[in-house]
């Protein structure tokens, strides 16, 4: 019973995660990845009943979609099961991560933003401001239009997700642990300390998407002045792969990743660890972010998925 319960979750979770209608061949492609290995059949009997229940909703012949009721279903549902499950995913793209930064070839995870078109260049200039200000995780973006989860009147854009650098450590045999998700207070370009720190293998959401909901950040004030509250990750290292790890990093710096912010034994106000190297590292959310402070309204899907790196770097 408790494994039905949980396909049935997981199928919530999954319509959730996605901004189109998902019909039942995806649906059951997706649910392999995740461990539950279900025929086309299965999945439509497990839709039939979350028809009935109300939570789901067929839209034509393109699939299903969460209805209100299903969402809070969803953010009700199991919540000890989801705790961890944001970092399991981000897990699961960095090991889907092939990116190899002595050829700037392979894959990278990216997060995917669609805003309304009469939105496009608002965004573009906020964007462009994360840019120029270096607190963005890679120091580009892609726009795209002609893409069948780009709805009819939007614009998507797609930015890298941090969860690449932990694909490239892996790859390399670094061992590498997404600790924390934080707001890093800085004063005119010096990082200063952690406002806030939220650990990702014990919530239930993002903890940057949560800063960013909650109006919590500064980066347009950083941006224009240097002086703000951005958004960063801490990852831990053993100090035994420094060497490895700082010439990781001097890699990715000439592909245009930007990072580390800093990197040491003992940090801000982070707890000392004399074995683990924090690596302290800007999010790709804060184009999200400032793009939010600038009240403009923009529906992001962190970790939307792995993207050949080239296509990050095609002429918008």
């Amino acid at each position: 019973m408790i494994r039905t319960e949980r396909k049935y979750i997981e199928i919530l979770r999954i319509l959730k995660e996605h901004q189109d209608p998902v019909g039942a061949k995806r649906l059951s492609e997706l649910m392999s990845e995740r461990g539950f290995v279900l025929s086309d059949r299965a999945v439509q009997y497990y839709l039939s009943y979350l028809d009935t229940m109300g939570f789901t909703e067929k839209v034509g012949n393109q699939g299903r979609i969460l209805t209100p009721v299903g969402l809070e279903e969803t953010d009700n549902a199991l919540v000890d099961d989801r705790i961890g499950f944001i970092i399991s995913k981000l897990e699961r793209l960095a090991y889907r991560s092939t990116f190899d930064p002595v050829t700037s070839t392979g894959d990278v995870a990216y997060n995917l933003s669609i805003v309304p078109s009469e939105s496009a260049e608002q965004v573009k200039t906020a964007f462009d401001e994360v840019v120029k200000s270096g607190c963005g995780f890679f120091n580009s973006y892609r726009i795209i239009d002609h893409d069948p989860r780009v709805p009819q009147g939007h614009v998507g854009f797609i930015t890298i997700c941090s969860i690449s650098m932990d694909g490239v450590f892996q790859r390399r045999g670094i061992p590498v642990r997404m600790a924390f998700g934080g707001r890093l207070e800085i004063e005119n370009g010096v990082p200063r300390q952690f406002k806030d720190l939220i650990a990702y293998r014990g919530t239930t959401i993002d903890p940057l998407e949560l800063f960013i909901s909650s109006g919590l950040t500064s980066i347009s004030g950083f941006v224009r002045s240097k002086t703000g509250i951005a958004l960063a990750n801490v990852r831990e290292v053993p100090c035994a792969a420094r060497p490895q790890v700082e010439e990781t990093i001097r890699q990715m710096n000439a592909c245009g990743f930007v990072f580390p912010v800093i990197m040491g034994n003992q940090l801000f106000n982070l707890p000392l660890n004399p074995y683990r190297l924090s690596i302290v590292a800007f999010s790709g959310l804060n184009y999200i972010g400032n793009t939010v402070e600038h009240g403009i309204k923009i529906k992001t899907e962190i970790g939307a998925g792995n993207i050949q790196f080239s296509k990050i770097l095609e002429t918008n």
